[in-house]
């Protein structure tokens, strides 16, 4: 008898030793993709510097004799002298790193939807890696910011496809789970990133170091199977049926008698694959997609912006790169705890959060700068980049379930483009503070309420299915929240 493929899941296993393993591969993956992130933070790094004479010498051999760098690291500030007037270069570098991400996002997601998560991954991953060693060799500042951009678009596409993968090697309903660890381990390869910084500190050998766990994961990422929903989605259910198989057997089962049935809106052979535009034609994820993106465009901007308003700590620069990875883990657990519960589900415990970040921000404006430790607004900004980034750990999970299978990669990748201009803009609020010194916050503040009361419109997703076409979004099952066993169980 035929099946569908959440009985498939269920037969196969949801979560058992072999999906465990292909899910601990993709979330470790996420240490490398922290490093190449968060590389120009300690690459970048302006080390205390002094010249010789008043004004800096035009000519760059003039200046190499008179400025002396105090701290015991280099970085591309101390090798090409990138001070004063050629101090924007390092912020440009990173913009255009960011810029990179944008356009990965915008394009890998669509072309795993139509050519495949595994594919399309194991591309970008090693172009990932090609280009880490360019920047870590490069023999000029031109080389270097260049070799971030396309580092920035490989590594953007690449990230997102394997965060899909660990969402579609599993059970839906430890969609939750496994996407909230793919955060967190990103958030602790950023203590790690600063670590490696702190043993390694002449740059070159630091990106090199960074770069080469690449090379492993790309070697071993050829053993993946492809992600069985894609398959399913696109009709090739002999394929599906071979991987959930794979599945099983690594779960420690037996061989299954195993058939699925075609989804309702399996692809004909002569029907094309459908593309980013259907996000814009179907009315239901044209609307959808445009509140998701000004979500995510908010999650970014208050999130980045927080950082920038906490004030710089004092002390260690590796110490303080750690900390600001390590600040996010607790909110992990909070997610964790509070999306799979009945009373709160994905919906409700994402718009709490944005809207405690949002008061934290405007509070910010009615406790005074000397106030102390306990309750003062560099600790209340922190409070607020916690909630904000639960509430991005809770943004990938509840955008994966809002889209079917044929276009989740083209709209996690439509919403990823939307959340990088969010950071390319927040750096900017800061500079209102000469207007008046709560400006910012309150600027942050509300926009986070906003993208908190906006989240209202949108559907609950926690034990609902998984949409496989665009056709199942019309099917009345999709619209059912819960089924009447689920709720005993929930209450017993």
């Amino acid at each position: 008898m035929a099946v569908g493929l959440e009985e498939a899941f269920g037969a196969a296993g949801e979560f058992g030793g072999g999906q465990r393993r292909l899910t601990a591969f993709l979330v470790l993956l996420q240490v490398y993709v922290a490093c190449q992130s968060m590389l120009i933070v300690l690459v970048g790094a302006v080390p205390e510097y002094h010249v010789d004479q008043e004004g800096i010498p035009a000519n760059r051999a003039e200046l190499a004799k008179r400025i002396h760098f105090v701290d015991n690291f280099t970085s591309i500030v101390t090798e090409w002298y990138l001070i004063e007037q050629e101090a924007y270069k390092v912020s440009l570098a990173s913009s255009l790193f960011f810029a990179g991400l944008l356009i990965g996002n915008v394009t890998f997601g669509p072309l795993s939807d139509k050519l495949g998560r595994k594919p399309v991954y194991i591309s970008g991953l090693f172009f990932d890696v090609i280009f880490g060693y360019v920047t870590a060799f490069a023999p000029s500042y031109d080389i270097f910011a260049v070799s971030r951009f396309f580092v920035g678009i490989v590594n953007g596409g690449m990230a997102l496809v394997s965060f899909v993968l660990t969402q579609e090697y599993v059970g839906k309903s430890f969609w939750s789970f496994t996407g909230s660890l793919t955060n967190l381990t990103f958030a602790v390869g950023i203590a790690v990133y600063a670590f490696l910084g702190y043993c390694v500190r002449e740059w070159r050998y630091l990106a090199l170091v960074s770069n080469t766990p690449g090379v492993i994961f790309l070697l071993l990422s050829f053993m993946l199977p492809e992600s069985p929903r894609w398959l399913y989605s696109q009709g090739k259910m002999a394929e599906a049926e071979d991987v959930l198989q794979y599945i099983a057997l690594g779960n420690g089962k037996e061989r299954l008698n195993l058939k699925l049935k075609p989804s309702a809106g399996t692809l004909r052979k002569d029907v094309s694959a459908p593309g980013i535009l259907n996000l814009v034609k179907h009315p239901v994820l044209r609307w959808r997609t445009v509140m998701l993106m000004y979500i995510w465009y908010v999650c970014s901007f208050v999130y980045y912006g927080l950082t920038l308003n906490a004030g710089e700590l004092r002390g260690n620069l590796y110490l303080n790169v750690a900390l600001s990875g390590l600040v996010e883990v607790p909110a992990f657990p909070l997610c964790m705890f509070f999306i799979e519960k009945s009373w709160s589900g994905r919906r409700k415990t994402m718009i709490y959060f944005l809207i405690f970040a949002g008061f934290a921000c405007i509070f910010t404006m009615f406790v005074p700068t000397n106030a102390g430790l306990l309750f003062s607004p560099t600790l209340l900004a922190l409070c607020g980049k916690m909630m904000v980034s639960a509430a991005f750990n809770i943004l990938y999970i509840y955008t994966s379930e809002l889209y079917p299978t044929v276009l989740r990669n083209a709209g996690l990748g439509v919403c990823s483009m939307s959340c990088r201009f969010g950071g390319i803009l927040a750096p900017f609020v800061p500079s209102l503070k000469s207007l008046s010194h709560s400006i910012p916050f309150v600027v942050f503040g509300i926009t986070g309420l906003s993208a908190g009361f906006l989240t209202l419109l949108l559907p609950e997703t926690l034990n609902k299915p998984i949409a496989e076409s665009i056709e199942d979004l019309q099917s009345p099952k999709y619209q059912v929240l819960k089924s009447k066993e689920a709720v005993l169980e929930e209450n017993t």
